[in-house]
Order: C-alpha cells, then structure tokens, then sequence
C-alpha cells in the first residue's frame, strides 16, 4: 500500500514538481487528563543524528526503533524508560503507559517528513496562515458544485477528446450558473453540516 500521509505528499510536491500544497495536517495530540493539559510530541526535543529524544524533564530515550506502518508510511519508535516515566512528577500529563518496560513511546515519521509536519502545525495555528487557507473555500466550493450539478466525476463519452470536451462544457455550465446567480443576487447556500457534525451539535 502506498505511502499517502500529508506531510509525505507535502514533501513530494516541494520536492518533485515545486509545488507549495497549503493544507492543514492533524493536531499534535496526547491523551488528556481530566484537567484538559497534557504533553504534546513537540514538547520533545529529537536528535535525528544521534537517534535519541529529550523529554521536556530532561529523560534521554533509551531505545528507538525504525518500523513501518501497515500502510506503507516508515515511521521510528521511541522509547523512555518505564523507570523515568513511573517516577517523573507530571506523568499524569504525558503517559498512561503500563506495559512494565517502556514509558512514553512517541511515534516519529522519517526526518524531513516529521520536520514539515512540526512546521505546518506551527504555521496553520497563525491568523495569516488561515487567511491564505479561506482560499481553499472557494476551491472546494467549485469542486463541489461541479459534482453535484454536472456529475463531473463521471463522463458520459467514450474516448479522451469527448470526455475532455464534457468537462469543458461543465466547467462553462458552472460558469453560467454563477454569473446567473450573481446577477440574480441569489444568496450564498449555508455550509453544509454532516451527520455526525449535527449529532455532535445536538448534544
């Protein structure tokens, strides 16, 4: 299975085609106590060179591993002492480890990988990073009205010329129907909320 976490895409398209993806990846996180505070993976300082971490309490790991994932993405274990762990005063905050062996084992993916990960969590945290991102708004919007109006994800032809010709004529119907609704001052529809989003809302 090929390797298609965020911050690999991110790095390919940097890389290969320089290309700047603008995306949001997911949160660093932990478990929480029941207090909400707990300690993040950035909170660990990584020497890649010498394969070793550094707690925010100043505990050296003691063992790291390279494995992979079942879907393909190579990733580095490592491992802190369960002795450093049981004994450290916010434990608490960092891990429910109980395995009798290893403490806190934070997950790594490879160097660069896990480097434009750590940087895309800071930057999208930033009011000018969620200013350029408002942009994928309307990018998201087309795609959708596209989809729904025009059944663009399927093509109603046999052969590239016609199927490429159906998705000019699309794109040149959305066009219409926003230039209609433009002069119409036909008001924007509300965002849509899924189910489990209305559940949650609910609640």
């Amino acid at each position: 299975m090929p390797d298609t976490s965020p911050p690999r895409i991110i790095v390919t398209a940097r890389d290969a085609h320089r290309v700047e993806l603008l995306g949001p990846v997911g949160l660093d996180t932990c478990h929480e106590n029941h207090d909400g505070e707990h300690s993040t993976q950035s909170a660990f300082t990584v020497d890649w060179d010498a394969k070793k971490a550094v707690c925010p309490q100043g505990k050296v790991s003691a063992s790291w591993s390279d494995q992979r994932k079942s879907s393909g993405t190579p990733v580095s274990r490592v491992h802190f002492t369960a002795q450093d762990c049981a004994a450290c005063p916010v434990r608490g905050k960092c891990t429910r480890a109980s395995n009798g062996k290893w403490g806190r084992s934070p997950t790594l993916l490879p160097r660069e990988q896990q480097q434009v990960l750590d940087q895309r969590r800071q930057e999208q945290r930033t009011e000018a990073w969620k200013k350029r991102y408002d942009i994928r708004a309307g990018v998201e919007g087309t795609i959708s009205q596209a989809v729904r109006r025009t059944g663009i994800r399927h093509t109603r032809y046999t052969g590239q010329r016609k199927t490429h010709l159906g998705n000019v004529l699309a794109a040149t119907a959305v066009n219409i129907i926003r230039l209609d609704a433009w002069l119409n001052d036909t008001p924007l529809g509300p965002t849509r909320t899924s189910r489990r989003a209305a559940l949650t809302l609910a609640a």
